[in-house]
C-alpha cells in the first residue's frame, strides 16, 4: 500500500510481513511527494541564510523561512532548504538585481516558483525555478514606507533640518571606504579647490550586510569627537546600485537623523533616494557633487565677504568724506570767528588807546588840584601833628621818669638789704674767729694762734 493513500493513513497500518529498509521508506516518501506535488508552486518566503556560488556556474543554496506572525513574535513557523542551480542562478540573479536594485541576500522577502524535491540522502528541498522581482520591489517599498512612518512617529524625519549648516564648513568628518573611487574623487576635488579643508576619514563598509552597523560605529566615533568638526560627510562611490538597501535600514537612518552635526550624503545613485538621504541635512547625488557643494558654499561665502568688505570700504570713504566736509565747515567757521574776534579786539584796543591818551591829562589835572589843596592843608596838618607829637613826647617822658624812679628805688633797697646781710655775716664770722682764738690761746696753742693771726 502506498504511503500517500490518505484512507490508509487514517487507520492503523497492518503489521508488515518484513520491515522496510530506510532507503525503501524514503523512496516511498519521495514517490508520495512527487505524486502529491507534481507541479511547481509560487511560494512567499524570507531568505534567512544564503551561500553564494564560489565560482562561475556554481550553485546557490538558500534557507527559506516564514517568520512568526505579529510584531512581537520571534523565530519562524516554517523553514526549508532551497537550491538555485548554477545555470538558473546565472540567469535569475542578475535579472532580479536589475529589476529590484537589490542583490539576493538574507533578509529579503521573495516570491519564488519552486518544485518540491526529496532525496534519500539529502532530504527535503525546494528547487527554485523562478523569482518574481515585482513582489520584492513592492515588499521593499512597503518596508521603506514602514521605516519612514516609524521615523516620523519618533520625530526623526526632519530632525536634521533643525540644525544650522555653517556658511563655509571646512572641518569635515568623512565616513567612507578609503579604497572607494568616489572617496578618491571627493578628496581630489577638494584638493584642487583654492580653499583649505581639514578632512578626517572614519573608515566604514559602504556596501554589504555589515554596512549599516559599520557606518553606525563610524558615526559613534565622530560623535565622541564632534567638537572638532562642523559637518559629517557620508559618501559612497564605485559600487553597484544593488548595494543601496543598507541606506534604507531603520537603525542607520535613525542614527543619521538624530546626529548632533549636519550630515551631507553623496551615496552615488542618480534615480532614487535612500531613506538616509531623506533624513540627512542635505542629500546630493555623488561624492563629487558633495565636494562641489562645499567648494561652492565657500566661494559664495568668500564673495559675500568681499562684497561686505567693499561695502565697508565704501561706507568708510563716505564717512571720511562727510567728516572732511564737516571739519572744513568747522575750519571756515573758526576762521570767521577768529576774524570777528580780531576785529573786536582791534576796536577795543583803539578805544583803550584813546582812553590812554586822555587819562594822563586828566590825572595831571587831578594831581595839580591835589597839590594845590596840599599847599594850604599841609602847614596846618604839620602844626597839628607837631602838637600831637610834643604832647605825646611829654607824656612818654613822664612815664619813663616814673618807671626809672621806681626801678632805682627797688635796686637801692635790694643793695641795702644785701649790704646788711653781708655785714651781719661778716660780724658773725669775726666773732667766731675771736672766740676760737681765745680758746686756742687758753689752751696754749701758740703756733695755731700764730697761723690764725697770719690768716687774719
Amino acid at each position: 500500500m502506498p504511503l500517500y493513500n490518505r484512507r490508509a493513513a487514517a487507520s492503523p497500518p497492518p503489521e508488515p510481513a518484513t520491515p522496510l529498509s530506510l532507503g525503501a521508506l524514503l523512496a516511498q516518501v519521495r514517490a508520495a511527494l512527487h505524486h502529491r506535488f507534481p507541479d511547481s508552486y509560487w511560494v512567499v518566503a524570507e531568505v534567512a541564510e544564503m551561500t553564494r556560488p564560489r565560482q562561475v556556474g556554481g550553485h546557490c543554496y538558500l534557507t527559506l523561512t516564514e517568520p512568526a506572525a505579529g510584531a512581537e513574535a520571534l523565530g519562524f513557523t516554517a523553514q526549508a532548504r532551497a537550491t538555485l542551480w548554477g545555470s538558473r542562478y546565472a540567469q535569475l540573479a542578475p535579472a532580479f538585481a536589475e529589476a529590484t536594485g537589490q542583490e539576493l541576500r538574507p533578509g529579503l522577502r521573495l516570491l519564488l516558483r519552486v518544485k518540491v524535491t526529496f532525496h534519500e540522502q539529502y532530504g527535503f528541498s525546494l528547487d527554485v525555478l523562478a523569482l518574481d522581482p515585482s513582489y520584492t520591489v513592492g515588499e521593499l517599498a512597503r518596508q521603506r514606507l514602514a521605516t519612514l512612518r516609524k521615523l516620523r512617529e519618533k520625530d526623526l524625519l526632519e530632525r536634521q533640518q533643525e540644525l544650522s549648516l555653517p556658511l563655509g564648513p571646512q572641518r569635515l568628518a568623512v565616513i567612507s571606504s578609503p579604497t572607494a573611487a568616489g572617496f578618491q574623487d571627493f578628496v581630489r576635488q577638494l584638493e584642487e579647490a583654492p580653499y583649505d579643508f581639514a578632512l578626517t576619514l572614519f573608515p566604514a563598509l559602504m556596501q554589504g550586510e555589515g554596512a549599516p552597523e559599520s557606518i553606525r560605529a563610524a558615526l559613534d566615533q565622530v560623535r565622541a569627537r564632534r567638537g572638532q568638526f562642523e559637518v559629517v560627510i557620508l559618501i559612497r562611490g564605485g559600487g553597484s546600485k544593488t548595494d543601496l538597501l543598507a541606506f534604507d535600514e531603520y537603525g542607520l537612518a535613525a542614527a543619521v537623523a538624530s546626529f548632533p552635526l549636519p550630515v551631507l550624503t553623496g551615496i552615488g545613485h542618480e534615480r532614487d533616494e535612500a531613506v538616509v538621504d531623506l533624513v540627512a541635512h542635505r542629500a546630493l547625488k555623488t561624492p563629487t557633487a558633495v565636494a562641489a557643494f562645499l567648494v561652492d558654499r565657500l566661494a559664495r561665502l568668500e564673495s559675500l565677504l568681499l562684497d561686505l568688505a567693499e561695502r565697508v570700504a565704501d561706507l568708510s570713504r563716505q564717512h571720511l568724506a562727510s567728516r572732511h566736509q564737516h571739519l572744513q565747515r568747522l575750519a571756515d567757521h573758526s576762521r570767521e570767528a577768529a576774524r570777528q574776534q580780531l576785529r573786536l579786539a582791534q576796536a577795543a584796543l583803539a578805544q583803550r588807546s584813546r582812553q590812554a591818551t586822555q587819562a594822563p591829562r586828566q590825572h595831571l589835572r587831578q594831581l595839580g588840584q591835589h597839590l594845590e589843596s596840599y599847599r594850604y592843608t599841609l602847614p596846618q596838618a604839620a602844626r597839628r601833628a607837631l602838637g600831637h607829637e610834643a604832647q605825646d613826647l611829654r607824656h612818654r617822658s613822664r612815664t619813663v621818669l616814673r618807671r626809672f624812679v621806681r626801678h632805682h628805688q627797688r635796686k637801692r633797697e635790694e643793695l641795702l638789704k644785701q649790704q646788711f646781710v653781708m655785714q651781719r655775716q661778716f660780724e658773725l664770722k669775726i666773732t667766731a674767729y675771736k672766740l676760737k682764738i681765745a680758746a686756742l690761746e687758753a689752751a696754749g696753742l701758740r703756733n695755731e694762734n700764730q697761723q690764725l693771726r697770719r690768716l687774719l
